[in-house]
């Protein structure tokens, strides 16, 4: 048996009873609601107000829908795309033609969004129970396309966007210039706002350092052992050409220590 939509949700946490999956339909027009539809160059936004509202038939939309939404769209024949999977935050409104739900994107499969690809074996069914579309085969998960480097001074990136950084094909270019320099970083807890000043100096650039990170979540550091770090949010302070002297670089890293104040009120314990 090949891979299938369930082994999916479950991989992202999304308990099978807790979840719908939907497929919409490119149409101009809703028949009963006259509401407009949505179309091949539909933003986001304008798909996410089409999800909102539903039927006040129940045989149309359950009458209470479960927390998560697992929204594709059709594209031909029985395969259909992953759009987003959107939390349900509760009915906010409803007429006698329309229910209207508090909808947001969930990060949750953010990056299968758009690449996943399934097989509907259900036509006539626009919207089932996760348990019953579990089975549904996975038909396609297309290559991520590759995200552009934005430059060593942008960069804010959550544990989670890390890990990814440092593993994730699209991110290629990103470890290309991250391999290629040296420097002094920032690790803001965002649980409480203390920060720790590093740096990567000598052989190992920042590329290597911040795996370490991803790895075991401390690098080594003392300050950091026993922190959650999936609150940790990574930047940058000032990179440096690899040939720099490490003198240079550990004046820089004590100048922002010291500016910081991370070894009285951080978490640098030196």
């Amino acid at each position: 048996m090949g891979l299938t939509l369930g082994a999916i949700l479950l991989d992202a946490d999304i308990g099978l009873a807790d979840a719908l999956v939907i497929r919409h339909t490119y149409v101009r027009e809703h028949e009963e609601s006259g509401l407009r539809g949505i179309h091949g160059d539909s933003t986001d936004d304008e798909i996410l107000e089409y999800t909102r509202n539903q039927s006040p038939d129940s045989r149309r939309f359950p009458i209470a829908p479960p927390p998560l939404w697992v929204v594709f769209i059709r594209e031909g024949g029985d395969r259909a795309r992953l759009w987003s999977v959107v939390e349900n935050l509760g009915e906010v409104g409803r007429t006698e033609h329309l229910r209207t739900f508090d909808l947001v994107q969930s990060p949750r499969m953010h990056d299968l969004r758009d690449r996943l690809v399934i097989g509907w074996r259900s036509p006539r069914s626009w919207r089932m129970n996760a348990t019953t579309a579990a089975s549904y085969p996975v038909v396609e998960i297309a290559d991520a396309e590759p995200l552009p480097f934005p430059g060593f001074d942008r960069i804010i990136l959550s544990y989670d966007q890390l890990q990814a950084v440092t593993r994730e094909p699209r991110y290629a270019s990103w470890r290309t210039a991250l391999a290629s320099v040296v420097g002094i970083y920032l690790i803001t807890d965002t649980r409480d706002g203390r920060h720790y000043v590093g740096k990567a100096d000598g052989a190992e650039s920042i590329r290597q350092r911040w795996s370490s990170y991803a790895t075991n979540g401390h690098g080594g550091n003392t300050g950091l052992r026993g922190l959650d770090p999936t609150s940790f949010r990574f930047s940058l302070l000032r990179v440096f050409d690899p040939a720099t002297p490490t003198q240079v670089i550990d004046i820089a890293e004590s100048h922002f220590k010291v500016a910081l104040d991370t070894r009285a009120h951080g978490l640098n314990r030196n």
